[in-house]
């Protein structure tokens, strides 16, 4: 007779033997059958609006048409950010926030297995020019109320696949926000200025890296600004974004 050591049973590796082994696939939106697990069925899929090529080289906006020498939209020519550069995954609607909403507030973290593949492949090109992962830290009240921070679940995920380091420590968030649905452009900006910091205690392992800052949604901006002003400030040698989805249009700021 075998004997199991219940000691040695990892719950969260029993738990997925038996979705992926035992249960059937079904479409992590409607929940309708398909061919393999952690994916959209076809329906669903095709609600997804992708950003694709051409994109703004700094803003990872989408362009109608390439620009040469340089793909830059307007938009970043008048007002560049200060990260390097920013890719997305798709639009901030639709099924796209239907899903990012299920996976913040609704504990869905099955999604992390897709969202992380479209953002490897979003990213692809900031993947070669990075040496640390940094997730976007999130508020104390808001950790302890939902129990993770989306970005890091994320930015773990992305790190577990492509083997880069992951550093969730280098970057914390000094002072508690207000929540950002609601404001305008220039309130958002004002609400997370000096919200964050790179510890002292973090600077040497962030200094002269090159870093790429994970976020979930991009409105304005503002959070992802404010973050690469503080890891610069503690000795980053630059720094990318990427991120799940993108509010394209700023005036629709009720995210």
């Amino acid at each position: 007779m075998i004997r199991l050591n219940k000691n040695k049973i990892n719950p969260i590796k029993a738990g997925q033997f038996i979705l992926e082994h035992i249960l059937a696939p079904i479409c992590l939106s409607c929940r309708t059958m398909i061919d393999h697990h952690g994916a959209l069925c076809g329906c669903c899929w095709s609600q997804i609006k992708f950003i694709d090529e051409p994109v703004c080289s700094r803003l990872g906006t989408p362009l109608p048409f390439t620009i040469e020498p340089a793909t830059i939209s307007a938009a970043a020519a008048v007002s560049p950010p200060i990260y390097c550069s920013a890719r997305v995954t798709g639009y901030y609607e639709g099924l796209m926030r239907d899903l990012i909403h299920r996976f913040k507030f609704s504990d869905c973290l099955e999604l992390k297995k897709l969202f992380s593949m479209w953002l490897i492949h979003a990213g692809r090109d900031l993947l070669n020019d990075t040496d640390m992962i940094v997730p976007v830290p999130l508020n104390r009240w808001r950790y302890w109320s939902r129990r993770y921070n989306q970005s890091a679940v994320l930015a773990h995920e992305i790190s577990r696949k492509t083997k880069l380091p992951y550093s969730g420590g280098v970057l914390k968030r000094i002072r508690n926000t207000r929540k950002q649905i609601g404001l305008t452009a220039k309130q958002r900006q004002l609400n997370v200025a000096g919200a964050f910091r790179a510890p002292n205690r973090h600077q040497k392992q962030i200094r002269n890296k090159r870093i790429l800052l994970i976020d979930d949604v991009i409105t304005t901006g503002a959070t992802v600004e404010a973050c690469t002003r503080a890891l610069l400030l503690g000795g980053a040698d630059k720094v990318n974004v990427l991120a799940l989805a993108r509010v394209v249009h700023p005036q629709q700021l009720s995210y």
